[in-house]
């Protein structure tokens, strides 16, 4: 495996468990703990990056070509069979989430960002990872 993208596993690995280690499982105790809240959405922001990351060096290192926008990236990895589509789609959507709340492009809604985290993230996360292990 190539060494950056074992780097970038082992760096998003780390973060996951440091972020679920400290979130809260009450949406209201999320919402009222600025600090924890902040924390967690600079988890978000930097594991999302990681996955982007990855996307965009096994897009470099098997030839294909470099996409205009991070968010295809995942398209291109679904196209090749190397994630699934579905996959794909919600690893998109949390790179539009990382942009909202990097870039604090109007209200964050903090209710969605913390079901988000709660439903979905951590298995995408860990899903993504198991296939670009499995894969290399």
């Amino acid at each position: 495996m190539n060494l950056r993208i074992k780097d970038k596993i082992e760096e998003i690995e780390k973060l996951v468990e440091e972020m679920y280690g400290f979130m809260p499982q009450d949406v209201e105790d999320y919402i009222e703990d600025h600090k924890t809240k902040a924390a967690c959405e600079r988890y978000f922001e930097k594991i999302t990056e990681a996955i982007v990351d990855i996307a965009f060096l096994i897009i470099k290192e098997r030839g294909y070509k470099i996409p205009d926008e991070d968010k295809l990236a995942f398209d291109i990895l679904s196209s090749v069979k190397i994630i699934p589509v579905e996959l794909a789609q919600r690893l998109k959507n949390a790179k539009g989430m990382r942009n909202i709340l990097a870039h604090e492009y109007g209200r964050v809604d903090d209710q969605i960002v913390f079901e988000a985290l709660h439903e979905f993230f951590e298995d995408d996360i860990m899903q993504f990872i198991h296939i670009i292990k499995m894969f290399k």
